[in-house]
């Protein structure tokens, strides 16, 4: 193959020869921008034309049928590149009449910016080098720019064919920084969408129909000659020869954990999961709680964020109980640890799984385009959320607290967006699971081990939250009234400075552990997302009631009441105190 493709194996001097009119070239089109044209300028991102018509969409897959393990890395590094270029791409708006340059809107493919090592084509043979995989992006525009009827100011088609690309139909268009370029104008304004999801590069041009300025371009099979591949052509004499290594079967490149909250029903998946090659991201492990011990010694890779994690357990140290300051703080602080677990990423990570508070500034990134990820669900998807605490305020107007958790706009999209292209939704709750069944993995919940002895019996009725709206709390109270209980309040914030309970009999719990008998454990949450205080009631044997929103599903000792429902909360509280109450 190598004879009939190059006729001789390249020597080193024909490859110094080779960047030494490369050099030539590239200041000559410098010069001449400089000097002589009118110049390219970058364009910018902007919305005006955001619902306008769609003039071309363009899709191509981003994974080829592999070989080996080398060329598994070269084509994540073409999408890591494509991944890197997008940014610069994706929603910019170009004037009328003004051109479009491949090179002046990307930028210069070098590793100081982010680009790692992909295949490109040069002098007939498919070569590993920075920045490369870029033409599958230049191709795709170049299709699309003639379906919109673009003028097509600078093309350049590959000397070779590689198989299954678009040069096999004419379609391709080469890129090589900086003087093969790809150009393009319009008469009309339009806009750039770029992006890559669900294994595919999808572009797509929007603006209005009928370009002035149009000129058709043929796109017909043209004789090319067949690219020489340097992982296969068994031409041990070139000195760029690399032949690759058989794939093992069922091996799709390591997966990166990107944790955060380590609830027990993650821990123990991640370590039945997990292979040795993985990488596991986690906070920090200097000083581990609970709540954050991953377990050590499943992968034979770590990395932490040990000053971004010190950083914020400094700042919740100082932050109020409750209010929507917390909230916000809570969201920049996983900002932050997106942006630091992202910067570590390797691009060999072809597969994520990620903790669901640091997915949508994953996404907001461009991060996950071109990869797949699955989500460890801790709550509702921040939309739906907030739709319930909306419900919840119509039911109690007077409560100053359900308008505490509300993100940015951008986040609650960035987040819908991801979760709609995830591979799998991973939550033990059951409320969760549920709206998206097809797509959830639900996991079981992991009882505590009971720790003392607490009889069933008494007055006493354990609340294990704070008195806010969400918690059921206004619900609790409306139930409990006249009824000759105590009740035992587990959290510190309430709905407001003054005496939430009024003459109800209610006590705060004093240090962790719960009294000594209590006769039931009452939450009618509107929302809760990690019922480990209805999880230790159970294990203990002590009666629960709570709503379907509390996401036990149906377990022994449970007891289900609708939100919002006092007088069904009340009966339950009559049944399981066995009816002493009149």
């Amino acid at each position: 193959m190598t004879e009939h493709v190059l006729g001789r194996v390249p020597t080193r001097w024909d490859m110094a020869l080779f960047e030494l009119k490369a050099s030539a070239f590239r200041l000559k089109r410098s010069v001449y921008e400089a000097c002589v044209s009118q110049g390219v300028r970058r364009h910018g991102k902007a919305g005006t034309l955001a619902g306008a018509g769609v003039l071309a969409r363009v899709s191509s897959p981003l994974w080829p049928p592999l070989q080996g393990a080398k060329e598994r890395a070269l084509t994540a590094g073409k999408i890591h590149n494509l991944r890197c270029a997008l940014r610069h791409l994706d929603g910019i708006e170009v004037e009328a009449g003004s051109l479009f340059s491949f090179w002046r809107q990307i930028g210069r493919a070098t590793r100081a910016r982010g680009f790692v090592r992909g295949r490109e084509l040069r002098e007939g043979c498919l070569i590993a080098n920075v920045g490369g995989g870029l033409c599958q992006l230049s191709n795709a525009l170049y299709e699309a720019a003639v379906g919109a009827g673009f003028e097509i100011v600078e093309r350049h088609a590959h000397s070779r064919i590689v198989s299954g690309s678009r040069a096999v139909a004419g379609r391709d268009a080469t890129v090589f920084w900086n003087y093969v370029d790809l150009r393009f104008r319009s008469a009309r304004a339009f806009r750039i969408e770029a992006v890559m999801r669900q294994g595919m590069l999808e572009i797509v041009l929007r603006g209005e129909a009928a370009s002035g300025l149009r000129k058709e371009t043929d796109l017909r099979e043209e004789e090319r000659l067949a690219a020489n591949d340097c992982n296969s052509c068994g031409e041990t004499e070139c000195r760029r020869n690399d032949p690759d290594k058989p794939e093992r079967l069922g091996d799709e490149g390591p997966t990166a954990w990107l944790v955060d909250a380590c609830w027990p029903e993650f821990s123990i998946f991640f370590a039945a999961t997990a292979r040795t090659e993985d990488t596991l991201f986690v906070p920090q492990r200097l000083r581990q709680s609970p709540r954050h011990a991953w377990p050590q010694h499943v992968v034979a890779e770590e990395t932490c964020a040990t000053l971004v994690a010190l950083r914020r357990a400094l700042g919740l140290r100082h932050a109020p109980r409750q209010g929507r300051a917390l909230q916000d703080m809570l969201l920049r602080y996983d900002e932050m640890l997106a942006g630091r677990y992202a910067r570590k990423l390797s691009h060999l990570h072809t597969h994520l799984v990620i903790s669901q508070n640091l997915l949508p500034h994953l996404w907001r990134t461009g991060e996950l385009a071109g990869r797949s990820f699955d989500v460890l669900m801790v709550r509702h998807p921040m939309a739906e959320l907030e739709a319930k605490l909306d419900r919840a305020k119509l039911h109690y107007p007077q409560s100053p607290t359900l308008a505490d958790f509300r993100a940015p706009d951008v986040v609650v999209a960035a987040e819908a967006e991801a979760l709609a292209v995830a591979r799998t939704l991973l939550t033990p709750h059951s409320g969760v699971a549920a709206a998206d069944p097809s797509r959830t993995r639900r996991l079981d919940w992991i009882m505590p081990a009971a720790r003392g002895h607490i009889a069933s019996g008494g007055k006493a009725i354990l609340f294990p939250a704070s008195a806010l709206a969400r918690k059921g709390a206004y619900a609790l109270r409306d139930a409990v009234r006249g009824l000759d209980l105590e009740m035992v309040v587990a959290g510190k914030a309430q709905e407001q400075d003054s005496d939430f309970w009024g003459d109800i009999r209610a006590r705060g719990l004093e240090g962790a552990d719960w009294p000594d008998e209590i006769a039931a454990v009452v939450l009618p949450a509107i929302v809760e997302h990690e019922p480990r205080a209805l999880l230790k009631a159970l294990a203990h044997g002590l009666p629960v009631i709570a709503t379907e929103e509390c996401g036990l599903g149906t377990m022994d000792g449970l007891t289900l009441v609708p939100a919002y429902d006092p007088d069904a909360l009340r009966q339950q509280l009559r049944a399981v105190t066995k009816g002493q109450f009149a």
